[in-house]
């Protein structure tokens, strides 16, 4: 049988599964249109925020300030840039004290970042507290003729990872990074064609996209309902890497997002890390921003 053939199969199976309602993230459906032949929900942005943008406070205090911003949900991350807040949280408070920091400042869990460290480190982790979504990133670089051949053996080295996400009732979501095996539109199309294993799938973040010249929107269509994760997040310096700081127009990337049905958060990010005051109001007019963005999208501003 050609690899093509394999990866078509492969590619109707993933659709399978999730149009029997068998792929969920953090609560939500990673399919919410109706699948009893009535009309689908319209689509609504869901904003959670990076802990690692509050690294200089301690857990409680970034999780205080990602909450009252408005943000729906909170993204933990691990030791990367030293930014200390999962190890914290599973060193210190541990999934009873976590859930309680969840439950006093009205946040869901987004997911957790474990570029330093690694999902294995923090499975048992995220399990305990309900589950969610893992970003990581992929692996080195490879010619375009090596590609398909490189993301199958990717693929294939994560199922030890898929295996303890589903033991743990989590996801995983492979960043797309410059000089990395995810990177361009055909690696995009080449993981969403091999992939068959519901618990992988992708995190967009498109300041990479864009040092590329790949078109964020074309990306987020090619991911479709592999898209686990999404980065409002846009090649800039400083603070114009937030939505609303810099040149970018969001608006089309929001209503790629509502075209594919995306069920995840929408998560505002920059790699730096100002004083948290002065994080806090960029990431106040970032919110602002993205809520008008929906508006011009079509869409709604609010989920019931």
């Amino acid at each position: 049988m050609s690899e093509n053939r394999v990866a078509s199969m492969a590619r109707r199976t993933f659709l399978k599964r999730a149009a029997a309602g068998v792929i969920s993230l953090g609560g939500l459906s990673l399919l919410s249109s109706r699948v009893d032949g009535r009309a689908p929900d319209k689509w609504k942005m869901r904003l959670s925020g990076s802990s690692i943008n509050f690294m200089r406070l301690p857990i409680e205090g970034a999780a205080r300030e990602i909450a009252r911003l408005g943000f729906e949900a909170i993204d933990v991350w691990s030791g990367h840039a030293g930014c200390p807040h999962l190890d914290d949280v599973q060193n210190r408070l541990g999934a009873a004290g976590l859930k309680k920091l969840l439950a006093d400042t009205g946040l869901k869990l987004c997911g957790f970042s474990v570029y330093a460290g690694g999902y294995a480190k923090y499975a048992e982790l995220l399990g305990q507290v309900g589950g969610g979504v893992a970003i990581r990133g992929s692996a080195g670089p490879c010619e375009p003729a090596e590609l398909r051949a490189r993301m199958a053996q990717f693929l294939e080295g994560l199922k030890p990872e898929a295996a303890l996400a589903e033991k743990h009732n989590s996801y995983l979501a492979i960043e797309n990074h410059g000089h990395a095996l995810l990177d361009s539109l055909d690696s995009f199309k080449a993981f969403v064609e091999l992939n068959n294993n519901p618990r992988l799938g992708i995190a967009l973040a498109p300041y990479h996209l864009q040092t590329l010249g790949v078109s964020v929107e074309e990306a987020i269509r090619v991911a479709g309902k592999q898209l686990f994760y999404f980065y409002a997040w846009q090649h800039a310096p400083g603070l114009k890497q937030l939505p609303g700081h810099g040149e970018t127009d969001f608006t089309p990337w929001l209503a790629a997002l509502a075209e594919v049905d995306y069920a995840g958060y929408v998560n505002p990010f920059l790699h730096d890390e100002p004083e948290p005051a002065e994080t806090a109001d960029a990431l106040t007019r970032s919110i602002t921003y993205l809520r008008e963005c929906e508006r011009r999208a079509g869409v709604s501003t609010q989920r019931p």
